[in-house]
C-alpha cells in the first residue's frame, strides 16, 4: 500500500513537472544589447530577434554578431533563473517524499 502512494506521488511530481514545463514555454523574456533585442522563452528557446535596419551595414556586421551572443546569454541566463525559480517547489516536493517518506 505505501509503494501506491510512492507512485502517486511521483505520478503527481510528474504532472506538475510538465505544467510547469508548459508555463515556461509561454514566458517570454527579453534582453537588449546594443539596440538589438533577442527574445527567448522559459524553456531556453530563442523566440525572436529584432535588429534596427539602420545597424545592418557591412561595418556593423561584428558589432551585430557580438551584441546576439551578449543580448542571446542575457536571455538564457534570465530564462535559467525563472525556470529554477519556477522548478523549486517541484524538487522540494521530491525531497521531502524521498527523505521523509519513511514511516508507516
Amino acid at each position: 500500500m505505501n509503494m501506491f502512494g510512492k507512485v502517486r506521488d511521483v505520478y503527481k511530481l510528474q504532472k506538475q513537472a510538465k505544467e510547469i514545463k508548459k508555463e515556461l514555454a509561454n514566458i517570454h523574456i527579453e534582453a537588449e544589447t546594443e539596440m538589438i533585442l533577442v527574445t527567448v522563452n522559459g524553456e531556453m528557446e530563442m523566440v525572436s530577434v529584432k535588429i534596427p535596419p539602420e545597424m545592418l551595414t557591412a561595418e556593423n556586421a561584428e558589432k551585430i554578431q557580438n551584441a546576439l551572443v551578449s543580448a542571446g546569454n542575457k536571455a538564457i541566463k534570465k530564462a535559467q533563473q525563472i525556470a529554477a525559480e519556477k522548478m523549486k517547489t517541484v524538487m522540494a516536493d521530491m525531497q521531502s517524499m524521498m527523505g521523509g517518506g519513511g514511516e508507516e
